[in-house]
């Protein structure tokens, strides 16, 4: 940690208090997938009747 200007400067690996794993991945590409399924269906249903 440095200070200059009266601003503090951190590490980022300080700043985050713990370790990162790749939840935040895996539920954003669960998320996208669940999307793109829920539209596909929502347009092509329709589309076949």
């Amino acid at each position: 940690m440095e200070t200059r200007r009266q601003e503090v400067h951190i590490d980022s690996d300080d700043a985050r208090a713990g370790s990162t794993n790749n939840v935040g991945r895996w539920v954003l590409l669960f998320g996208m997938v669940l999307a793109i399924a829920a539209m596909s269906l929502a347009w092509i249903i329709p589309a076949l009747s």
